[in-house]
């Protein structure tokens, strides 16, 4: 019998890249409230009640279970002895230029009690002055050269940006003290070549220490004294490096303004880097030269010196929160990693040593179930290879009989190797050698979103979890399946038998939406962002017979959490609901009062309106009604699928992935964006602060005819009343047809919405048409530009607003229908700037009845609920 796989549950890991949510820096900051290291019983509760209210904002980045696991590992990490083992962060002279979003994110982490050691640079706002005044910048090796003259200039702008980043943190109520002087001390590197250029000798860590006891974040420049009182200059990167090699801290976050390393052949951001895997090849690499050699040396050097653990994040100024509180990632991670192993013997690896990790690990072997031995024996059965990495943190097993499909029964992980993504390095080496490729889960692991992540499907029965890649035909796996029992190569348990237990899949596109997916080498997964199995809740759906409708039961018959328990069709009544397959539902017809009286008894936790523009308000108004009244239980969730509450103060707008997760997690009466205004707004978002000042920005969308509607067809042979498109194929000659060519609805909705994020007013200018294909839509964004910005640079923008969106895919090429058809998500390409400078044209595309309708209700409807964001989304 086949031993259920488990990644051994490793508590915590240290998060390796950064990130944070655009738009969180409107919600973070509230009064000046001052940290002593000894507060009064009346400080503490207001000091508790702040972090608890920016712990909450965080949830609206990654799941509660990320967020508190990480804020567990960073506080325990700083004690009375070491204050200042949390992070050093270093901050890049061209991020200084972003001040306020800077501030907000380190304000971010000081109320949460963490205090990392800041340390910044200068160079930009340097070169700046010393032109003016003259002065030529000269560079020997990538180092300033420093006279005299340009030390004085150096010294002046130091200290001007270091008041300038405390001020702007004290603004917003976070204390902080400038350290210009007295941490580093330094002899000249070489003073006829460089001038008063320093070589960092010896650090004083207790100024540091004193500001983060006080209750203050250490805010130093690279700044260095010589033994006689000399000032000089120090390359801000390399001070940071030796500051990071005293303190070891569990973090080292380089901020630039570039948001990672790049290739410099394919322009793909790098991101993870292995360098006792891939240095030497790098370095060889004719595009590798300049800085980037030189911060690969540095970073090198300075991964050689602290415990392999540690790791470097280079990444963009708002980027800090993601990096350090979710298991999803952005930038540029560099680390040593292990060279990793594969044997086909186990006297080829150790006997001793396979026997003490399946001692200490094994789920089966710690619960009981099995032994050492046991598991020992039953590799004689069939040969085998073992995968892992020279110090064991990870090993798998993988069988193959001559002939037979693999089967990888073991994937046992240390802590570390949980901590630095060793688990998805062996992962991906097995993926090299196997095209296919069955394992098994227990259906309570808490890693198990870790398996469908990588899974093309799976069956779940008698609480375990069997999953395959490789393998697309659901006739093909119950014949694999089948196979294994009859061999004993697998329990029974697993075999689909009856209608209850198919195999399910994710939809066409799920997958690649993933973060996790998407990431190419090696090891660049983050973790495992699971949530424990919550209660199922109960959900009613008020009309079901159009398009949207039809999507979201087909959708809700996988959700793990969700169970329809009401749907309503006045023309339906009686007839079976077919599209949703966990039970047998029948339509019913609910009236004002049947919605007032299930609201009062508390019947079902969260109410979807499907239903045409303009006629679901009576329907609202009875749930709150019965809401007033409601004897049992919070009050249900309302999302809306029309547009009638989409302008409506007091109605939480849905979407996450541009207004944040905190208010739709709080919020009980939810808007679901228009398919049309979803893209456009997406579209519009990145490049709103380079709007060209009064420009409107242009949107030409096209979309499937089913965005169109339904009208009543003719009844079925059993009578059931039928639906057909609006809008027809035939009725459109093979071509488009452009309508509502001004005024459109969704106009004014993106308008509302996307002023919520700019400094004033935005206005769009929005044509839709409709064309002869089924559901998806193309949208063309012609943006005026009020400054030359590069394709690049605008490609740049939207990695940067969308990193770590798992519903959002940046791709070069224009946005095709084939792209968007079917698709859980959002897509966007095709990144062009007129040759004058002046205009930029993006193309965007989503699925108008998925991530335009019914995927969107399901992301708002998990957040209200309380589940994982992507719950029935990409978890099938």
């Amino acid at each position: 019998m086949l031993s259920a796989v488990r990644i051994a549950q490793a508590g915590s890991r240290v998060p390796k890249r950064a990130l944070i949510v655009a738009g969180q820096r409107h919600a973070t900051v509230q009064a000046v409230r001052s940290r002593k290291p000894v507060l009064s019983r009346g400080i503490q509760s207001i000091a508790q009640t702040d972090r608890d209210t920016i712990t909450r904002l965080l949830y609206s980045i990654g799941t509660k279970r990320e967020v508190e696991r990480y804020l567990r590992i960073f506080s325990s990490s700083s004690d009375s002895s070491n204050p200042a083992k949390f992070a050093v962060i270093k901050i890049g002279g061209a991020v200084l230029d972003q001040i306020d979003e800077l501030a907000h994110s380190l304000s971010f982490l000081y109320r949460v009690g963490l205090y990392p050691v800041v340390l910044h640079g200068a160079g930009p706002q340097l070169n700046g002055i010393i032109e003016s005044e003259g002065i030529v910048p000269d560079y020997i090796d990538g180092i300033r050269v420093t006279d005299a003259k340009t030390l004085g200039i150096a010294r002046r702008v130091f200290l001007e940006e270091n008041l300038r980043l405390v001020n702007a943190l004290e603004k917003l109520g976070t204390r902080a003290r400038p350290i210009t002087s007295g941490v580093f001390t330094a002899d000249f590197l070489d003073k006829d070549k460089y001038g008063l250029v320093g070589k960092i000798t010896r650090i004083d860590k207790r100024p540091l220490e004193a500001a983060i006891r006080a209750g203050a974040l250490p805010i130093l420049t690279s700044l260095a004294e010589s033994e006689t009182g000399q000032i000089l200059n120090v390359n801000a990167d390399i001070a940071a490096g030796e500051l990071a090699k005293e303190l070891e801290p569990l973090k080292i976050v380089f901020l630039n303004d570039k948001g990672g390393m790049f290739h410099g052949v394919t322009g793909e951001k790098l991101d993870v880097i292995n360098l006792d895997e891939e240095y030497d090849e790098l370095m060889r690499q004719p595009w590798v030269k300049y800085g980037t050699k030189l911060k690969l040396r540095e970073f090198k050097e300075l991964l050689d010196h602290l415990p392999r653990s540690s790791s470097v994040a280079v990444i963009s100024a708002d980027a800090l929160q993601r990096e350090l509180f979710t298991d999803s990632g952005a930038g540029t991670l560099i680390r040593r990693g292990y060279r990793l192993f594969k044997h086909k013997s186990i006297d080829s690896v150790g006997p001793d040593r396979i026997r003490q990790v399946i001692h200490d690990r094994d789920p089966d072997v710690l619960s009981g179930d099995s032994s050492v031995t046991g598991v020992l024996n039953d590799l004689k059965k069939a040969p085998y290879t073992i995968y892992g990495d020279e110090p064991m943190d990870v090993v798998a097993i993988v069988t193959q009989p001559e002939g037979e499909i693999p089967v990888m029964t073991k994937l046992l992980a240390s802590r570390s190797g949980v901590l630095n993504g060793t688990v998805d390095n062996v992962f991906h080496a097995i993926k090299k050698d196997h095209r296919k490729l069955f394992w098994t889960a227990r259906a309570d692991d808490d890693n198990r979103g870790w398996h469908f992540e990588r899974a093309d499907g799976s069956f779940t029965r008698a609480g375990k979890s069997l999953f395959w890649y490789g393998v697309q035909d659901v006739k093909e796996v119950e014949k694999i399946v089948k196979s294994f029992e009859d061999k004993g190569r697998i329990d029974r348990s697993y075999l689909p038998v009856g209608p209850s237990a198919p195999p399910h899949r994710a939809p066409t596109g799920a997958r690649p939406f993933s973060t996790l997916a998407r990431r190419a080498l090696p090891g660049s997964s983050r973790g495992y962002a699971t949530a424990a199995a919550p209660q199922p809740k109960r959900l009613a759906l008020i009309g079901a017979r159009g398009f949207t409708g039809q999507t979201l039961t087909t959708l809700l018959s996988d959700h793990p959490h969700l169970e329809l328990t009401h749907v309503s069709s006045r023309q339906l009544e009686g007839y079976s609901l077919t599209e949703y397959t966990k039970k047998d539902l029948k339509y019913s017809n609910l009236s004002v009062e049947d919605v007032e009286r299930m609201e009062k008894d508390g019947e079902v936790d969260a109410w979807v309106m499907a239903l045409p523009n303009g006629i679901c308000k009576p329907f609202v108004d009875a749930v709150d009604r019965g809401a007033k009244v409601r004897t049992s239980g919070e009050a249900s969730v309302v999302v809306d699928l029309s547009a009638d509450y989409r302008f409506e103060d007091g109605w939480t707008y849905g979407l996450p992935e541009l207004y944040g997760r905190a208010e739709i997690r709080a919020a009980k009466r939810i808007s679901n964006p228009g398919c049309y205004a979803t893209s456009t707004q997406l579209l519009v978002a990145p490049l709103l602060a380079h709007l060209a000042p009064g420009a409107w920005p242009t949107v030409f969308g096209v979309s499937g005819y089913s965005g169109a509607g339904t009208v009543t067809g003719p009844p079925a042979a059993d009578g059931r009343p039928t639906t057909v498109p609006k809008v027809t194929p035939a009725s459109l000659a093979g071509g488009i047809r452009p309508y509502a060519l001004t005024d459109h609805i969704h106009e004014r909705e993106a308008g509302r919405h996307l002023s919520r994020l700019a400094a004033a007013p935005v206005r769009v200018a929005f044509t839709p048409s409709v064309a002869p294909w089924f559901s998806g839509i193309l949208s063309v964004l012609s943006l005026p530009l009020g400054a030359r910005v590069t394709a690049r640079a605008v490609r740049e923008l939207y990695e940067a607003r969308y990193a770590g969106e798992r519903l959002v895919r940046v791709q070069t090429d224009v946005v095709a229908l084939p792209d968007v058809e079917r698709q859980h998500g959002w897509v966007v390409g095709g990144f062009q700037v007129h040759s004058e400078g002046d205009r930029a044209v993006v193309v965007g595309g989503l699925d108008n009845l998925l991530k335009g309708a019914a995927t969107q209700c399901l992301q708002n409807l998990n957040l209200a609920l309380g589940y994982d964001e992507y719950a029935g989304i990409l978890d099938k």
